[in-house]
């Protein structure tokens, strides 16, 4: 029986963005190996459709503005009532690095807990609102919210009280 008979293509009617009629016989058949296109396709200009796709560049300003990072917010956050000896740290901790949060979190001797978020401001806004819960045993009685440009450092770390 011929090893090849189950890699001949089954669906040649079937109209993939790439199939090209030059290249009729190509399958995703792990054994064969697919032909290489031409020289001269290589070497025409590439299609209208991707150039019309970049923006014009007539000045600096156009030029930062497509390409930009996303705004980065950063705030520090006061949580009270009984945020410590719950696990609020760790589970803070937990939760900023699902976000993609810079930052970090400690506990204060006042019986508080501060924390530094920075990042996505969609992100930060959802971490505010996880905090005004806290992990399951904890009761917070009040979130203060503060911007600050404090560096974040780097990644999300739990600090020691302060």
């Amino acid at each position: 029986m011929n090893n090849n008979a189950y890699c001949t293509p089954r669906f040649a009617h079937f109209h993939h963005p790439h199939y090209h009629p030059a290249y009729p016989h190509l399958s995703l058949c792990p054994t064969l190996l697919l032909p290489r296109p031409p020289l001269y396709s290589l070497l025409r200009p590439h299609s209208p459709h991707f150039r019309h796709s970049l923006p014009l560049m007539t000045n600096p300003q156009a030029a930062t503005e497509d390409f930009t990072q996303p705004s980065t917010r950063t705030v520090r956050v006061v949580v009270k009532g009984r945020v410590q000896g719950v696990f609020y740290r760790n589970w803070t901790v937990e939760n900023a690095v699902q976000l993609g949060l810079k930052g970090w979190v400690r506990n204060k001797r006042d019986g508080s807990v501060e924390a530094l978020f920075s990042g996505n401001p969609d992100a930060v806004q959802e971490m505010e609102r996880r905090c005004r819960r806290g992990p399951p045993d904890a009761m917070v009685t009040g979130l203060q919210v503060f911007p600050t440009s404090d560096d974040p450092g780097f990644g999300f770390q739990r600090k020691r009280t302060e």
